[in-house]
């Protein structure tokens, strides 16, 4: 169909559920079914104190870093609760929805990285280089990547974590989807984080994770594909960053068979 390159085409999504409605919009807009399945669930942490005792301490840091969009709503939600963020802190993240999200707040002049959204990009930004003697503040959630704190601290900064948030497999009966699955109701499964991935492989069980061995697998980062194969996925495409790059990726796919 002229104009809808996924007319017929049913997409899991696995976004968080306050995530996921951007891209199931897209989807359906190009034609499209989205199927939604959150494989993670953000909740708040089980002790707030060590996360606000550092929001007490804002002043003090050099620069303030948020490593996703839940760190930002989640982070900035306790901050303005408790006082006004400080007009001298410099903010960094990881890419557009997080920067999207910060100026929501009315946090302008924030560093990120163009093209490519994660760590090691950010990492590549001059004003990241320059860290030495320097205090950052890493906003994010329990167990994250210790990629940024390690190689700031390497570079000379004194890092802490404020871990504002946490996430969990959510409880699902995966039967719906598995019986549309069997029927070749799915066409399409996408994963936004390795987390999820892996979330929903463990979620769908065996049955679930033979039929997605010959699902294709949308994901945005080379890292999130290596997680597919290793899952025994065998065909993932790596799209561009975000909605509108995943949905790039599901287009020029599925417009490449008819």
């Amino acid at each position: 169909m002229r104009g809808k390159p996924l007319a017929g085409k049913n997409v899991v999504v696995t976004r968080p559920t306050h995530q996921s409605q951007a891209l199931a919009r897209l989807v359906k807009n190009a034609g499209g079914r989205a199927i939604l399945f959150p494989a993670i669930e953000i909740r708040d942490v089980k002790d707030p104190y060590s996360v606000t005792r550092l929001v007490d301490r804002l002043d003090q840091y050099d620069l303030a870093i948020f490593v996703s969009p839940n760190a930002v709503e989640r982070a900035m939600k306790l901050i303005s609760g408790r006082r006004k963020f400080p007009t001298r802190l410099q903010v960094a993240t990881v890419g557009g929805a997080s920067v999207r999200a910060l100026e929501r707040f009315g946090i302008r002049g924030v560093l990120a990285p163009q093209g490519r959204y994660d760590s090691d990009s950010l990492l590549e930004l001059p004003a990241l280089a320059a860290v030495d003697g320097r205090r950052v503040v890493v906003f994010r959630g329990e167990g994250g990547r210790e990629l940024l704190g390690d190689t700031l601290r390497e570079r000379g900064a004194a890092v802490e974590y404020a871990e504002c948030y946490r996430r969990v497999r959510p409880e699902i009966d995966a039967a719906p989807l598995l019986e549309a699955w069997s029927r070749k109701g799915v066409d399409a499964v996408t994963a936004s984080s390795s987390e999820g991935l892996r979330n929903f492989a463990e979620m769908i069980g065996p049955p679930g994770r033979e039929l997605l061995t010959d699902t294709p697998v949308f994901v945005p980062h080379p890292r999130i594909a290596g997680t597919a194969q290793e899952l025994g996925v065998r065909k993932v495409v790596v799209t561009g960053p975000g909605d509108e790059g995943m949905l790039t990726g599901l287009t020029a796919y599925f417009g490449a068979q008819r």
